[in-house]
């Protein structure tokens, strides 16, 4: 999903007052800091075929399959008709009330027992008018296994969908949208927190398990807004590595990997002893080096104690698991001797996890996987992106996370590294994409800022570490300072 579409739409929503903040009064009788009145998009048809195509993009990237398509009355009849329009899909009305004549049907349309149909709805508070819908087409002999909703308020609708065997797809989470508009400067700070305090205090999903006690309650919603890296570095199912990463960023206050590129050992060697004190992580392309020595390991070893910072070398591996483990560990590099972190395509399927976790794992070494790029044309997107998550939540015990453009999942046991970013978004010529600090780290809650050029191609080296640093770690602070309770 293209966040920086997403983004342009959040502030549209709110210019036309399908986003309020002040007091507001719900049918369940609440007061609320926020208010989500989407019916406003019949009134701005370009918003609305925005809308509609962002959640068809969404229906593409999930790779849903369905025979059918059913919008919520009333707020999601349009979009869904928008949607069935432009795509020529099928598609069902489901009737608040029957008709007294004809033919008294609760759903309108062509349909067959046991046909597939995906439901569209606009905002999900507690996900009953979604179960609702899905009631009334599983009455008509229709399967309901996943639902798209725009907006997403993030107080249990998606738990308690799933509780009934359906997979809710949001395309926008209230967190999302208060980030967004703070950092449009639309909101302040007080606001965002006072909408994150409702939401944590009114969680509509209460598990059968007799676990919800306000206090494990409050716990629950804390981690699902926010926890600080500190908070995350001693999480019981945390690996160790990743705990030892966090701590790191916490006592340096650096979020910053500094991707050293460069072709002399030397050179790397004079970044490792001036950056050092300023990164949590130096990334290496060992086999681009013209004069690599063991020596020159050794030393890059004991600045890497010295200062503190953790040594990833950016290998790609992407070959069949008895082939990586022999990479991993030997040849000429013999990178599970030195190296903390290394990453790894999914493309090969498990076997290049269980390959190279067979070196790295008894050396308490962790591996990072390749969810997404950041190069213009990158497959690495939906269902294989999905794919990804799913196997490093598979091999936990060596998978310590991503690198990625965004945050892909909410297990705050995984940390998100996204290459690509410079104080000016923009590109180069080869297809390189860059992403500021504050959008990676605040809007797109990424947890790893991994800068080369910006730092490299600068006059003053230093001066640029401590520039990205700073700049990386205020976003992180005011990302966790409007979700901490």
């Amino acid at each position: 999903m293209d966040g920086v579409s997403i983004d342009s739409l959040i502030l549209k929503l709110h210019d036309v007052n399908g986003v309020k903040f002040g007091e507001y009064k719900l049918k369940s009788g609440l007061m609320t800091p926020i208010y989500i009145d989407l019916r406003v998009l019949v009134s701005h048809p370009a918003l609305m075929n925005q809308v509609a195509s962002l959640i068809y993009e969404r229906v593409q990237e999930e790779g849903l399959q369905f025979d059918s398509v059913c919008g919520v009355p009333y707020t999601a009849l349009p979009l869904a008709t928008i949607i069935c329009s432009q795509h020529e899909l099928p598609m069902l009305i489901r009737r608040k009330e029957a008709k007294d004549y004809g033919t008294k049907r609760l759903v309108e349309g062509s349909f067959r027992q046991g046909d597939t149909c995906l439901i569209i709805e606009d905002t999900v508070t507690s996900g009953t008018s979604i179960l609702e819908t899905a009631e009334v087409l599983y009455k008509e002999g229709l399967k309901v296994t996943d639902a798209i909703v725009l907006m997403d308020r993030e107080q249990g609708g998606v738990e308690m969908l799933a509780s009934k065997g359906i997979k809710l797809h949001p395309i926008i989470s209230i967190s999302q949208l208060l980030r967004v508009l703070q950092a449009a400067e639309r909101i302040d700070a007080q606001t965002a927190q006072s909408v994150h305090e409702f939401i944590r205090d009114n969680n509509t999903f209460r598990p059968k398990n007799g676990t919800d006690s306000p206090a494990s309650k409050k716990l629950c919603v804390k981690q699902k807004l926010e926890l600080s890296y500190s908070e995350r570095a001693k999480l019981p199912n945390i690996h160790p590595l990743a705990s030892k990463l966090l701590k790191i960023m916490e006592e340096k206050q650096s979020n910053l990997c500094v991707s050293a590129d460069v072709t002399s050992s030397e050179e790397l060697l004079q970044l490792a002893e001036s950056l050092g004190p300023k990164i949590c992580m130096l990334k290496t392309h060992v086999d681009i080096l013209e004069d690599y020595t063991l020596a020159f390991i050794q030393k890059m070893q004991a600045l890497a104690e010295k200062h503190n910072f953790l040594i990833f070398e950016d290998r790609k591996f992407a070959d069949i698991g008895n082939t990586v483990k022999h990479q991993y560990e030997g040849g000429l590099y013999q990178i599970s001797s030195w190296s903390h972190i290394v990453n790894a395509h999914a493309v090969p399927g498990p076997g290049v996890v269980k390959g190279l976790s067979a070196v790295g794992k008894p050396l308490a070494r962790g591996c990072l996987l390749i969810a997404q790029m950041s190069s213009q044309g990158s497959l690495a997107a939906g269902e294989y992106t999905k794919a990804v998550v799913q196997m490093a939540e598979e091999h936990s015990d060596f998978v310590i996370g991503f690198i990625c453009g965004t945050k892909l999942t909410e297990r705050p046991e995984f940390i998100h590294m996204t290459p690509g970013v410079q104080m000016q978004a923009g590109g180069d010529l080869l297809g390189q994409q860059y992403t500021t600090p504050e959008e990676v780290i605040y809007s797109k809650a990424s947890d790893v800022i991994i800068v080369g050029r910006g730092i490299l191609a600068a006059s003053d080296r230093l001066e640029a570490a401590e520039l990205y640093r700073k700049s990386g770690w205020d976003a992180y602070r005011k990302r966790v300072g409007q979700s901490s309770i």
